[in-house]
């Protein structure tokens, strides 16, 4: 069986400052709080640095994500290659790029991601779902973090 190439990019509106939004990705507690919910989590967020995510597919099977960071620049981008693993199984091998503009007064973000998927393993349109219910998380948590005027 053929490898399975998919990209796939997400658009969203975040009424919050670049740089909230950037620090909601570069901060290992709200970054766990939106993207790794229930399961382990570490990040380096450095240029080389890693970020790992263990948790469990809906059969119990263990999942294990883990990302390096190859550019970061602040308030503008972050660039990652990354790896899926189900048990001791690689699973997929992605690229991604986020992007952060600002928009009014909130940030446009734009993610795009190159995935590689083996056989009989995960789904672009899994990632691609997931991927979109993180952002969607990210943007509740944004939502509950959102300074109030007095």
């Amino acid at each position: 069986m053929d490898v399975t190439h998919s990209t796939f990019t997400l658009e969203r509106h975040f009424p919050a400052p670049v740089a909230r939004v950037f620090a909601a990705w570069a901060t290992p507690a709200a970054r766990k709080r939106w993207m790794a919910q229930g399961a382990e989590h570490s990040q380096d967020f450095t240029v080389g640095g890693l970020e790992t995510v263990q948790g469990h597919d809906g059969d119990g099977r263990p999942l294990t994500y883990t990302a390096r960071y190859a550019d970061i620049a602040p308030d503008e981008r972050i660039l990652t290659t990354s790896t899926m693993h189900t048990g001791d199984q690689l699973s997929t091998v992605s690229v991604t790029s986020v992007e952060f503009h600002p928009d009014g007064a909130g940030t446009r973000v734009v993610l795009t991601e190159h995935g590689m998927y083996l056989p009989g393993q995960e789904q672009p349109q899994w990632r691609e779902q997931g991927t979109a219910q993180q952002l969607d998380t990210l943007a509740a948590e944004l939502a509950a973090d959102e300074p109030k005027e007095n």
